[in-house]
């Protein structure tokens, strides 16, 4: 039973610390959509994604205004493009014409982002793969609501070399295709390996093919509620420490599989996961930085703050797997620096670089998220940060990412504006010795050792 008490205590979450459900997400399989027609593909998956969600957003309002909880972002996961446009798309002015309907679809139901102009591609490119990589910066570069993602590699296949050469000039033409809004496009952007296929978070949002037709999933977040609720234990060891922070994802998470619930509901459509990730925002006082100061750190990127970042994961998801027995997604801290204020002021008087966030990255949630860098930096330098990042994931056997933003124009000592929940970020310096006789050879690095399990 839940006493009054409770209830109080959450009121006080969502009023003074920043809780919100960041985002529900209904992920929408498209599969019934493939035709060899374009125009009939693009015409079904119009038709299937405005009717399904046609009344998320209402939906979500309605659970917000009753249970008044707050809401954050309305969102729609779909099955890779890649393999939806196999069989119509020739070319990648062919795919363009997929993201234009999606986003159109998008506007029309009124959802935040669609997730899911995506290849998977961990092993090897068919040509179809190819075609919507290819076809990336123009896409986001005609839309406002679509995010992309390709899976570059996995613990169980490697790291395709070939793709993450690709990916590299993706992500600089993207930042020349969206100049005019500080290569926005690229915060649309992620590359990762062991893509889970129930992330309701953007933009890495997709609907893999294990799942159902329809699903909803559901991300929360409270980095502020974790915040306060450690200022009551400064100065206590790290018994006391875990056990608030554990307690406390336990509470964030209810709310979200109370949310969840509602939602599947309400709409008809079966529960998948709750991700209960901490999720910062650019807003005072919803920062996973100050958490991470609060445990006892001058700064982030202080030494002692890989195994703080290690710490507070690992107790976000002891309190999370608690509290709904359907955990999925990334699920623990994300540190992504242009989304969290903390972080950005922590670069700024030059605690925080890119090599302390590759190390943090080994123990969170995904990876290089939202960082800017000079316009400058080579598509094979990318590649090579990309390369680095994959590795860490593959060896470890987690999710990682990179969400690079190569803000052209822009040098270090600059700002890069991106506005909304996307925030702004301080231009980082990134070490400019050259990696191109690495990132062109052909192939893929091979699984390692430990990827033979069967």
């Amino acid at each position: 039973m839940i006493n009054m008490y409770e209830v109080s205590e959450t009121n006080k979450m969502i009023e003074q610390e920043n809780l919100d459900v960041r985002t529900i997400t209904l992920g929408i399989s498209l599969l019934d959509c493939i035709d060899s027609d374009l125009n009939e593909l693009n015409r079904k998956i119009y038709e299937k994604v405005t009717g399904l969600a046609k009344n998320l957003v209402s939906t979500g309002n309605d659970i917000e205004r009753e249970f008044g909880i707050p809401i954050v972002n309305k969102r729609i996961s779909i099955t890779p493009i890649s393999l939806i446009g196999a069989a119509a798309c020739k070319s990648p002015e062919d795919f363009v014409t997929i993201a234009k309907t999606l986003d159109r679809a998008a506007k029309e139901v009124d959802v935040n982002f669609i997730g899911g102009y995506s290849a998977l591609v961990s092993k090897g490119m068919t040509k179809s793969d190819e075609n919507l990589i290819r076809s990336i910066p123009q896409a986001l570069a005609v839309t406002e609501r679509i995010c992309s993602s390709v899976n570059v590699g996995s613990t169980k296949t490697g790291i395709n070399m070939d793709a993450v050469r690709l990916c590299g000039q993706i992500v600089k033409d993207t930042a020349e295709a969206t100049k005019e809004n500080d290569s926005l496009g690229c915060a649309k952007l992620v590359i990762f390996c062991n893509a889970p296929d129930d992330n309701p978070f953007m933009a890495g949002a997709f609907l893999g093919v294990t799942e159902a037709d329809a699903v909803i999933n559901v991300g929360v977040s409270g980095p502020g509620v974790v915040k306060k609720a450690l200022e009551k234990v400064r100065g206590k060891g790290f018994k006391e420490l875990c056990e608030t922070i554990k307690k406390t994802a336990f509470k964030v998470t209810r709310v979200g599989q109370l949310v969840a619930g509602e939602a599947s509901k309400r709409l008809g459509v079966p529960f998948g996961i709750v991700d209960l990730s901490l999720a910062p925002t650019p807003s005072v006082g919803d920062s996973v930085a100050e958490i991470l100061e609060e445990i006892g750190l001058e700064r982030v990127g202080a030494p002692g703050t890989t195994a703080a970042l290690a710490m507070l994961n690992d107790q976000v998801k002891k309190g999370g797997v608690m509290a709904s027995s359907y955990v999925g997604g990334l699920s623990g801290a994300f540190i992504p620096v242009s989304e969290d204020q903390g972080m950005i002021d922590a670069v700024n008087v030059g605690a925080l670089t890119l090599e302390k966030l590759e190390a943090m990255t080994c123990v969170c949630s995904v990876g290089l998220d939202m960082i800017a860098i000079p316009g400058k930096t080579t598509a094979g330098t990318i590649s090579g940060i990309i390369a680095d990042e994959m590795a860490i994931g593959m060896v470890n056997q987690k999710t990682t990412a990179v969400r690079l933003i190569p803000v052209i124009g822009k040098d270090v000592g600059e700002t890069a504006e991106f506005g909304g929940l996307l925030g702004y970020a301080p231009i980082m310096p990134v070490n400019e010795f050259s990696c191109e006789e690495f990132i062109g050879r052909a192939g893929r690095i091979p699984a390692p050792i430990h990827s033979f399990k069967n």
